[in-house]
């Protein structure tokens, strides 16, 4: 069975560590001791904990895009037409193309909270 560290939880999770103990000695996120003490989460628990965040903060009911990244706007690059939009969300870097136009509605900007929604017909899943 995979098990992960409170560190690599919070990872996984893009939160801190103190925020997954505080998870865990709260009960909302299962853990046991390893044979040196230190606690571990397993992999069904983790994903399992996952999955109900998942649900509980990013879905929304007017939409049926499930992946949703709430971050902050790094950089935007802006020409007469099209503009570039960079996020950093958690670990994760997203880049959106738009219109100008959106983007200037949208009042992006570096330093503004957004969330980028993302739905695809191909989605491609690799290992570390």
């Amino acid at each position: 069975m995979t098990t992960f560290r409170i560190s690599e939880a919070a990872e996984l999770l893009g939160v801190s560590a103190d925020t997954v103990r505080r998870w865990v000695d709260g009960g909302r996120l299962a853990a046991e001791r390893d044979d040196n003490g230190h606690r571990i989460v397993t992999g069904t628990a983790l994903a399992a904990f996952a999955r109900a965040q998942a649900e509980t903060d990013g879905a929304s009911d007017r939409s049926s895009a499930r992946n949703r990244f709430r971050g902050i706007v790094t950089e935007v690059r802006k020409d007469t037409v099209m503009a570039q939009v960079e996020l950093a969300a958690g670990p994760f870097r997203v880049v959106s193309l738009m219109s100008r136009q959106a983007a200037d509605e949208l009042g992006l900007e570096p330093g503004v909270v957004a969330i980028a929604v993302i739905k695809s017909t191909n989605v491609v899943v690799d290992l570390p």
